[in-house]
């Protein structure tokens, strides 16, 4: 692991290195970090919280769901995997729609270990 990656990525950034590294588009990334900090929601709670319509929301989540990042509970309600697998699974058909050989990324790597402790606060509150 080289220490500038490592440094790289922060709760501060990590929606920028989302965005970056694994294509998601911007409200995909505030709705996936959105959901990794606070668990279980429903879209019309995503859209009250990130201002949006709740059309948008269902249809952003379900586009996360589409990528491997989220899992639907119901048609409306929505989780995240564990940010290891998601941000992994989500990298992984982004090399898939884009050609790229599938490898380790540090930077990838780095991203759902920044993650990894606000998923576990909001899941044992």
């Amino acid at each position: 692991m080289i220490f500038s990656d490592i440094m790289s990525v922060n709760l501060n950034n990590v929606e920028e290195k989302l965005v970056s590294e694994l294509r998601l588009s911007p409200i995909q990334t505030k709705v996936f970090v959105l959901i990794i900090k606070n668990g279980k929601m429903s879209a019309e709670i995503m859209a009250k919280k990130l201002e949006i319509s709740d059309s948008v929301a269902l249809e952003t989540a379900q586009s996360l769901v589409e990528l491997g990042g989220f899992i639907d509970i119901t048609t409306t309600e929505f989780e995240s995997t564990h940010p290891r697998f998601a941000v992994v699974n989500m990298y992984r058909r982004m090399c898939q729609r884009e050609n790229i050989q599938f490898k380790k990324n540090t930077l990838v790597d780095n991203i759902s270990i920044v993650l990894e402790k606000p998923y576990d606060d909001a899941r044992t509150k």
